[in-house]
């Protein structure tokens, strides 16, 4: 074996081959001969490790690197040509071209190769007969190659390959899949693109394909002029796969996207749609990021529909940004959110646009907020559009136009916490519906606390004052246009934490006792007269029973003589901290009756309320249950419960149950899942399948289903299977929506998935994720590969 090495920085760039090793035999027989006649042998190459292994090297870079040749044979003429025969090698930087033969010509940079000829080329891959290539530049041809391309592993063959420069290249009568290879003479890929030809640009991501077919399991699909598609995971302009839909309000929907890529931060996508029920339909949805400020913006319009016989529109915008300000510590937050459709009936006809256009309450909403020092201040204005139903009527909320907040809070000495909250807003809603005037309210809360901690507990008394005045645009029934009112609060939190350590099925163990004791003393004041702009009833949970307040918002201060009892016991891992088992119980103890009331409500005269428990078990990471019970003690019967249990013991294994019981109210099972039907059956093999069909696949099934017991029927319901095949994925999943108590919304998705080029058919991926906890995508996303993982 002889090896050549060409250094183009010698001679002033002219560059010249030397000699870095000799044939193969005189590199053995050498170093014995030298010290035969009592001469030290030269010293071996050294090898010195470098950080320069670049991923893309530039062409200045290129042009100035060594390229080395072994062979069995080397002839040629210093700085003009050599030829190498046998075993021929050429590698320069990224690229290697191995052949029977090669003929390398210095001054053109032109290297010809004949007979079992291979280049790889940044880990793409091209073998064939004959090759003419100029390799600093990467321009030629390669006769009747077969073609391996490392980003996304798809290969072909085809007549010829041009290629253009070091990012295009244009393959003719060419065939490209991305089903893995297996030997045999009769071997055909799962799915299989043929084209007169395909142009690839790796600059821009793109490959482009004329004269088009592609086919499935030997089906033709799709006889296309002209298609674009994505060589990575980046994004590029073009057409996107048309998408089929069927359900049984919009009927059969086909919609053919066009996505462009205006800048890396920029993008548009636009998708008529055609409803056989409805019409045609035109989507728009631009997003854009910048240092400073991002968003997105959509809108959907209906020209004619013909179920309604009008039109139809619905837009989205939201717009987050980050202002310069010299008069706050890091400038102002702007967020913007504006939601606004063409009637009532929008959020029931179109169940699967915006997830914020799909409700009946729609906010429109504009806050700008800053800090400066210890004050963090905001200004919103929120204004609702209310989607009315005749069977069930809603009170619309009122707008706020506008609101001001300011929060001022710091530590003052001895460990004493003093806060401030100040809201100003102006409450606007139609008083034909609300039956309550408009009106102006300024409320303001000044807080002092006083923590002590210790490793063995706490204890914090705290002391608020809530002070509103009330301005309305008409008299209330007493004939006041103007309330003010006063209140003091006093609650006092502590706590123990005792902790032992222990052992539980053989597993080490700290177990801690943490009882809670909270005492809150409110006096009454009568406001009934009052009205409530944004006050409601504080959810009975663990974490709100410790609470001041029994209301939330800031028109109704609870009247409180109470104390609140209640009890946790964790089990920790000793050495990480985490949570293997939480239990706990609390209780109200009432000394006084309440009084204050929303409008409608009744006083609270019981002494004790109803006890709350709840507990979780995270004993491994497989399993988790969870449980919270609301018992009356005076009925000695649950008022509410839940419990919920998930079980993940691997990747594309979820399996998750909920149930939820609020007395003479609803009673619901929920489950949801994706599991190996194969699982079923005992085959627990993790491997997917070789999408040749030459061995099976792996099928998945995907669900969720939300059964009303008192109802005695589905609520909302997924059910799906999935396929995995390797180099294709299959999905089709049935999907029900409850839009009302007598109307549900039911369509069918397939879609065919042909991994590392494209998808046909309608994508059910966000229908799945949203509804089956845990869910994983078969086949994610994932980064760029080295082209040192196929380095030659």
């Amino acid at each position: 074996m002889c090896f050549l090495m060409f250094d183009p920085s010698i001679r002033g760039g002219a560059g010249r081959w030397y000699r870095a090793g000799v044939c193969l035999a005189a590199t053995l027989v050498t170093p014995w001969l030298a010290l035969a006649q009592g001469h030290e042998p030269e010293a071996a190459l050294q090898l010195r490790n470098s950080l320069a292994l670049e991923e893309s090297i530039s062409p200045l870079t290129r042009s100035v690197l060594p390229s080395f040749v072994t062979g069995n044979t080397i002839t040629g003429r210093t700085d003009l040509e050599t030829v190498v025969e046998g075993d021929a090698m050429l590698r320069k930087g990224d690229v290697v071209i191995r052949a029977d033969r090669l003929e390398y010509n210095q001054p053109t940079d032109l290297a010809r190769a004949s007979g079992h000829v291979r280049v790889n080329r940044a880990g793409n891959v091209y073998e064939g007969p004959l090759l003419e290539l100029r390799v600093d530049v990467f321009e030629g041809f390669f006769n009747q190659p077969t073609y391996h391309f490392l980003r996304n592993q798809a290969h072909g063959q085809a007549d010829r390959v041009d290629f253009l420069d070091d990012q295009r290249a244009v393959i003719h009568n060419a065939t490209y899949t991305t089903c893995r290879r297996l030997p045999g003479p009769s071997w055909m890929p799962d799915w299989l693109l043929q084209a007169t030809s395909i142009r690839l640009d790796n600059e821009e991501d793109v490959g482009t394909a004329e004269g088009a077919l592609l086919s499935f399991k030997g089906v033709p699909l799709l006889p296309i002029p002209y298609l674009s598609f994505p060589l990575s995971d980046q994004r590029k302009s073009g057409v996107l796969p048309p998408i089929a839909d069927l359900d049984n309000v919009n009927g059969l929907e086909l919609s053919v996207p066009y996505y462009w890529n205006i800048a890396p931060n920029r993008d548009l996508t636009f998708t008529p749609t055609l409803m056989s029920k409805r019409g045609v339909n035109l989507d728009a949805e631009f997003r854009y990021l910048e240092p400073s400020y991002s968003g997105v913006a959509r809108l959907d319009w209906m020209p004619a529909d013909q179920l309604r016989e009008t039109n139809r529109w619905g837009l989205n915008f939201s717009h987050q940004a980050r202002l310069q300000s010299s008069w706050t510590d890091n400038g102002a937050a702007l967020n913007l959110s504006l939601n606004r459709v063409s009637d009532d009936n929008y959020w029931r006809d179109f169940t699967r646009t915006n997830v914020s256009l799909t409700q009946r309450l729609l906010a429109n909403d504009a806050t700008l907020s800053w800090t400066n020092g210890p004050f963090s201040s905001s200004v919103r204005t929120l204004k609702w559009q209310t989607l009315q139903d005749v069977t069930a009527p809603i009170v619309p909320p009122y707008d706020r136009l506008p609101q001001l907040t300011t929060h001022y809070g710091r530590s003052l000495a001895q460990g004493v916490n003093l806060s401030m909250d100040v809201d100003f807003t102006r409450f606007e809603s139609d008083s034909t519906l609300t039956g309550q005037p408009n009106g102006r309210r300024l409320f303001s809360l000044l807080q002092v606390s006083r923590p002590w901690q210790a490793a063995a507990g706490y204890i914090t008394p705290k002391l608020q004052l809530h002070a509103t005045q009330y301005q309305f645009d008409a008299r209330l029934a007493n004939g006041d246009s103007q309330v003010n009112r006063v209140l003091p609060t006093l609650s006092i939190d502590s706590g123990l934490v005792f902790e032992r350590d222990t052992q539980f099925f053989g597993r080490q163990l700290r177990q801690t006792l943490e009882p809670r004791a909270f005492y809150v003393n409110t006096p009454y004041r009568d406001q009934s007269l009052l009205p409530n702009y944004d006050s409601g009833a504080s959810d009975f949970n663990m974490a709100t029973i410790f609470s001041e307040n029994a209301f939330v918002g800031n028109d109704r201060i609870s009247d409180s003589d109470l104390l609140t009892l209640g009890v946790t016991s964790r089990l920790l891992d000793p050495d990480t901290g985490a949570e293997a088992v939480r239990v706990g119980m609390a209780q109200r103890l009432r000394f006084r009756d309440q009084n204050v009331t929303l409008p409608g409500g009744a006083a609270v005269t019981d002494r004790i309320s109803d006890v709350l428990l709840g507990g979780s078990v995270n004993w491994n990471p497989r399993w988790s249950v969870d449980a919270t019970v609301q018992f009356n003690p005076h009925t000695e019967k649950s008022v509410r419960s839940t419990l919920g249990a998930r079980y993940r013991p691997g990747s594309y294994r979820t399996l998750s149950a909920a149930y939820r019981y609020q007395r003479d109210t609803s009673e619901q099972l929920d489950v949801g899942w994706q599991w190996p039907v194969s699982d079923l059956w005992g085959d627990r093999g993790q491997a997917q399948g070789d999408g040749q069909g030459l061995g099976e696949g792996r099928w998945y099934s995907v669900g969720r289903l939300n059964y009303s017991m008192n109802e005695g029927k589905l609520v909302d319901s997924v059910l799906g299977f999935e396929y995995d095949a390797g180099c294709w994925l299959g999905r089709i999943v049935f999907e029900r929506l409850q839009t009302s108590t007598v109307t549900a919304t039911q369509r069918l998705m397939f879609q065919l998935e042909f991994v590392g080029f494209s998808r046909i058919g309608v994508n059910p991926l966000k229908s799945l994720k949203d509804n089956i906890s845990g869910y994983q995508n078969l086949r994610e996303p994932t980064g760029v590969p080295s082209r040192f993982s196929n380095y030659d």
